[in-house]
């Protein structure tokens, strides 16, 4: 018994060892990953993210989250300015990889997505086929969706077109921001995609391609216009746009203090039937009166103002 255990594990590192990943990513949602598929036991030969930039107030270079998570792990780093450069190409040929893995990266040039033997693999924040762009989470929860998921599926040249290897689903709490289901998604992406790599090495999977026949939604980049909350919403679509803002980049709405981010708030069960579309304090809270309802604001920021509650912000009024 101990023996035919110890064969099966042997087996299983061996068709893993099969596998030379290039992983292409950013952010923390990928650098959670990138970490999995390591511990997991896979071979990344290299990883290419982007290259350190000013950021904060200070402007100091700061490194991706996904660097510092390779450097960590002792990887080969490769931070391209160009992913079309002939120098970055040799590099790529140099590492020989197999399989690309991509999570929270810019568009690929197909000549480097198509360059790994058995093709590239992509992580997406929703059920494919809806969703597809730049924010599936954020626009998940603005829509009001009761559930979503992740997608793991191989690249083809129309972005999020490709077919799927695999799905995992999550439900969406009632008042869960976009923060905290991206967090969420983080750990649960981290399992696809170890499950993902795990069928591509033992060769065990079916591919299925994305049926575009049903009504799509999409999800594309978010911009400070659409961030803008209008008091013509109802109270529902206040509350998804807010959660679905929060924390980044915030929901925000005209005001005679100026333009006011709404950072968090909830619907409330006080009805003021004579005030709508307008904001208001009242009893000591800042409230939002909708045509159906009102909202009550909890957290809030004013231009060049740091955060702070609806308490604090009534308090400072003269």
């Amino acid at each position: 018994m101990v023996w035919l255990l110890w064969a099966v594990v042997h087996l299983h590192l061996m068709t893993q060892s099969k596998l030379r990943i290039v992983f292409f990513g950013t952010p923390d949602f990928a650098a959670f990953s990138l970490e999995k598929i390591v511990k997991s036991g896979f071979h990344v030969v290299g990883v290419v993210t982007a290259i350190d930039k000013p950021a904060g107030r200070g402007q100091k270079i700061a490194e991706s989250a996904v660097k510092r998570k390779a450097n960590e792990l002792g990887l080969k780093i490769l931070q391209p300015a160009n992913l079309k450069s002939e120098d970055f190409m040799n590099e790529l040929e140099s590492l020989n990889p197999n399989l690309g893995v991509v999570i929270a990266f810019r568009m690929l040039p197909e000549k480097v997505w198509s360059f790994p033997t058995l093709g590239t693999i992509n992580l997406h924040g929703s059920l494919l086929p809806q969703y597809r762009g730049a924010a599936p989470i954020h626009h998940a929860i603005i829509n009001g969706e009761t559930t979503t998921g992740l997608t793991t599926f191989f690249l083809k040249h129309e972005i999020d077109t490709g077919d799927i290897i695999a799905k995992t689903e999550l439900a969406i709490g009632e008042n869960e921001t976009v923060g905290e289901l991206h967090d969420r998604m983080m750990i649960e992406g981290a399992d696809l995609i170890a499950h993902t790599l795990d069928l591509i090495s033992d060769g065990n999977y079916q591919t299925t391609p994305q049926d575009f026949s049903e009504e799509l939604k999409s999800a594309p980049k978010l911009n400070r216009d659409f961030a803008e909350l209008d008091l013509q919403l109802s109270l529902n679509d206040f509350h998804n746009k807010v959660r679905g803002l929060n924390p980044f980049p915030g929901a925000w709405i005209k005001s005679e203090w100026g333009d006011m981010k709404i950072l968090s708030g909830e619907k409330m069960e006080l009805s003021l039937p004579n005030l709508r579309n307008c904001i208001v304090i009242e009893s000591r809270q800042l409230v939002i009166c909708l045509h159906d309802g009102c909202y009550k604001v909890n957290q809030m920021q004013l231009p060049s103002k740091p955060k702070m509650t609806s308490v604090e912000f009534i308090n400072g009024l003269k």
